[in-house]
């Protein structure tokens, strides 16, 4: 058997050839695996769980339909859909994981999280990260009406994609750093993470012990699939059909 991982798919309805990679992947290969777990950004953007969005609807399906064949479907949230709730998990058949999560991995212990906090040298993130993160903010943003929340979402939005242009790669990376910290704090040989767009399996040493990182792709142009079974972890591309 093996288990999937995937992040950062984006899912937006102006992007429907992804959203339909996505739902082949989920009514093919997704179904016969062991777990599916998505580490946070399913969707460019989460307004709430009570936005009536059909795109989000025929995704809750598609997922719910996963589950409901046997394979157990884990979702952490990202740095844009940190809103989604267990309402919209319900439906979509997933269960909510808090992050870091520890998982045994074919007898390899891994910690697995969305990545956004691994990068503390954009300080300025971190500050936002930590304030829409409180559940006192959250709640009076998400009293507010849905077409107030959709016109913030897209300031916010249109805020980062230029600030990202202007800022060095390097700051929008983990810090190694912090790298080490959580592998050393959790006392695992692997971690897996999405967020930077960055797909890759880096080998390092931490305190002399043999570690691995492993960064899962995007699906902006393509998808991204992290496969792990007892022989070990292979990251692959999924082309668009044609």
């Amino acid at each position: 058997m093996t288990t999937l991982f995937i992040s950062d798919l984006h899912l937006d309805a102006s992007r429907p050839a992804i959203t339909d990679l996505f739902l082949d992947f989920l009514a093919g290969e997704a179904r016969r695996a062991e777990a599916l777990y998505i580490l946070g950004d399913l969707f460019e953007v989460w307004l709430g769980d009570d936005d009536p969005d059909p795109h989000h609807a025929r995704v809750a399906e598609a997922l719910s339909a996963v589950a409901g064949a046997g394979t157990p479907v884990y979702f952490m949230v990202g740095n844009r859909d940190f809103l989604l709730g267990e309402d919209y998990a319900g439906r979509a058949g997933m269960e909510i994981l808090t992050e870091p999560r520890h998982v045994d991995l074919y007898g390899t212990p891994t910690v697995i999280l969305h990545g956004d906090v691994l990068c503390t040298d954009d300080t300025d993130y971190q500050a936002f990260r930590a304030m829409v993160r409180n559940p006192v903010w959250q709640q009076e943003f998400l009293s507010r009406p849905l077409e107030i929340r959709r016109a913030l979402a897209g300031q916010v939005r249109e805020e980062s994609r230029s600030r990202g242009q202007a800022m060095a790669p390097e700051i929008t990376d983990v810090n190694a750093g912090a790298v080490e910290a959580a592998l050393r704090e959790h006392e695992v040989p692997r971690m897996i993470h999405g967020h930077t767009h960055r797909p890759n399996i880096h080998h390092l040493r931490v305190d002399d012990r043999a570690c691995e990182r492993i960064v899962l792709g995007d699906w902006y142009t393509q998808g991204s699939v992290l496969r792990v079974d007892e022989k070990g972890a292979k990251l692959t591309a999924l082309p668009l059909p044609g």
